[in-house]
């Protein structure tokens, strides 16, 4: 048995802010993936894989059978064969570990399933993702259920607000733009809960919710929609303010030895930063007009390209 590939996800725009209704835009990433496999030899891996699908499994048996009905006896007969979940994904470093299995189990075992080849109206879309939030919950105690949508269907989503979510197109890539979205490895695992936590707690201060609304949002929602358009320009000028903001009132998210990287970026112009999902370590997003100069002043650092201008 090996089921098929589902691939990793980058939220370009949006994390924290779709929780209040910004926009938001998640792009499939390739580079990492993962798939249903039995085991052939078992490992550690492999062995833990299986024993935390065990506890997955009996957790999806008690989700409400009017929105979703999986095949329970046949996965368990899977999991007592020996399946696990074969990934390259990395976990707690906001590219979608959890979203990829939950989309792998979607597909091998929900009964009357809405496919990928379906008409993918905005009512299925919304289904999907109800479904999707409700398994992934297990991981994280809250999900939009976005991770596993993105993986599910591995095509970008638009999110126009929480209940208005579609299937987009992006800007082809240039593959010799000097321009490039990419990844930062922090080196150390984020945990998204806390980081939620942390976020909710804010959002009780009138302060925070007034700069959510009139700062966050707005700048968040102007690089949706510049990305969309192309305008490349106008792009990184809201990254900046985003990044700006994002370093002032989100620095617990930021880990310490990334604070004053983030600053230089802002100084210089030579690249900005961004949360990568919630934050507090994992990857960090980078956009760079001149990927080059980026390089040399992240000189030290490891990075991955995930777009290019």
């Amino acid at each position: 048995m090996k089921g098929p590939l589902f691939y990793s996800k980058i939220l370009l725009f949006g994390e924290y802010g779709i929780i209040k209704d910004s926009k938001g835009l998640s792009i499939p990433y390739s580079f990492y993936n993962g798939a249903l496999k039995l085991m052939e030899t078992p490992t550690e891996k492999t062995i833990k894989s299986n024993e935390s699908l065990k506890r997955y499994a009996a957790y999806l048996a008690t989700i409400n059978a009017d929105l979703v009905v999986f095949d329970v006896v046949k996965l368990n007969t899977d999991i007592d064969a020996g399946m696990y979940f074969d990934s390259s994904i990395p976990q707690g470093y906001g590219v979608g570990s959890s979203g990829a299995l939950v989309a792998a189990l979607y597909d091998e075992y929900a009964q009357d399933k809405i496919t990928v080849l379906e008409n993918l109206t905005r009512e299925k879309l919304l289904k999907l993702k109800t479904i999707f939030s409700e398994m992934e919950s297990f991981f994280h105690g809250k999900s939009s259920g976005l991770d596993p949508l993105n993986s599910y269907l591995s095509i970008p989503i638009l999110i126009n607000s929480k209940d208005n979510i579609e299937a987009t197109g992006i800007p082809s890539q240039k593959s010799d733009g000097k321009g490039a979205v990419f990844l930062i490895d922090s080196g150390i695992v984020g945990e998204t809960a806390p980081m939620v936590h942390i976020f909710m707690e804010n959002m009780k201060q009138e302060g925070f919710r007034n700069m959510i609304k009139n700062q966050f949002v707005k700048h968040t929602d102007a690089c949706v929609d510049d990305f969309l358009k192309g305008d490349i320009k106008s792009l990184f000028k809201n990254t900046k303010q985003l990044s700006k903001v994002v370093l002032n009132h989100f620095k617990p998210m930021i880990p310490q030895q990334f604070h004053d990287l983030w600053k230089k970026g802002l100084e210089s112009n030579d690249y900005y930063l961004k949360l990568c999902g919630s934050g507090g370590g994992g990857y960090i997003l980078g956009f760079a007009e001149d990927f080059e100069k980026a390089k040399l002043a992240l000189h030290g650092h490891k990075l991955e390209v995930v777009y290019n201008f």
